[in-house]
């Protein structure tokens, strides 16, 4: 899911990981063979499972590396297509380090992503600051609607980004009333909540802030999907479109707390505005939303407690 936690670390031999076995692990081969131009046979392999919506590995062959993760969604082909594509868009508009793509192999029962490993290293205070410099980056990068030309995924869920001209509406009509939807047909919504939420929905046009210009959003920018190497922060999993930056502010410790070098490296680049801690919640919603459609009603306390701050 969306929520957990992407490390790239070091490779254990563990046979039994299922992209290091039979049939996954042929496709894998032949194509990081094709890639590299030599033979590459799995040796060692790191199950990532636990930290990622996917069945996940990395797998070496003891000299070269590489992430591979596994989808048994019908549609999982298209998600990781999108997920190549934003990639590429914020490398290309922003200049940021991303994985090189090694490709998508269809196999029978789904799609196999590869894309080469990430050497991680344990963070210390430059590298949080490297995080939020690499953050205030992608946000430079403006347009003038807030959406994108095409839809893309938050996690697995499908996200509408058609372009709209005010933030208000667009965070209403193409995130929380969606995500509501999406909230209520999964079966985790109670009646009061369900209230709660339009009733924030309502509210939005006084709660937003102050108009902005649409900047480039990483989309989900929770800290784990920035991998911390000696070249830089490493930017992963994005749900790429134009919006509010303080989206991505109030995800980076969605989850888990951050050190301030994060924030203090942002600003290094960007002013961030002296009310964003008033609206963090609100721009968590929509991701409490996902949450409890993907994970369950375990997280309905942080959604209602996001939501009572503004109604």
């Amino acid at each position: 899911m969306l929520l957990k936690s992407k490390v790239h670390r070091s490779q254990n031999r563990i046979p039994s990981i299922r992209l290091a076995s039979s049939p996954l692990r042929t496709p894998v081969e032949q194509i990081v063979s094709e890639h590299i131009g030599r033979q590459w046979t799995i040796k060692d392999a790191r199950d990532m499972t636990e930290f990622a919506c996917h069945h996940g590995a990395i797998l070496s062959n003891g000299s070269y590396s590489v992430f591979a993760k596994f989808s048994e969604a019908a549609n999982g082909f298209e998600q990781f297509e999108i997920e190549l594509t934003g990639l590429r868009l914020l490398s290309e508009r922003s200049g940021v380090l991303t994985p090189s793509p090694i490709g998508i192999i269809p196999v029978t029962g789904g799609s196999i992503l590869v894309l080469e490993a990430v050497k991680a290293v344990d963070r210390a205070p430059h590298h949080w600051r490297q995080i939020g410099q690499t953050l205030a980056r992608i946000h430079k990068i403006r347009w003038d609607r807030f959406g994108l030309e095409t839809h893309g995924y938050f996690g697995p869920l499908y996200q509408d980004n058609t372009p709209m001209s005010d933030w208000p509406t667009f965070y209403a009509e193409r995130r929380l009333w969606p995500g509501l939807k999406l909230a209520i047909d999964s079966g985790n919504m109670p009646p009061v909540v369900i209230r709660q939420v339009e009733k924030l929905i309502s509210r939005l046009p006084e709660l937003c802030g102050p108009e902005i210009v649409p900047s480039l959003l990483h989309g989900d920018a929770q800290q784990n999907n920035f991998i911390s190497t000696e070249m830089g922060a490493v930017v992963i999993d994005p749900a790429v479109y134009y919006g509010n930056p303080e989206m991505d502010l109030a995800f980076i410790d969605y989850f888990q707390t951050v050190s301030d070098d994060v924030f203090d490296g942002y600003q290094d680049e960007l002013p961030i505005d002296l009310g964003f801690r008033e609206r963090r919640d609100l721009w968590r919603v929509w991701g409490y939303l996902a949450a409890v459609t993907v994970e369950g009603p375990s997280h309905l306390g942080k959604l209602t407690e996001a939501v009572q701050k503004y109604i």
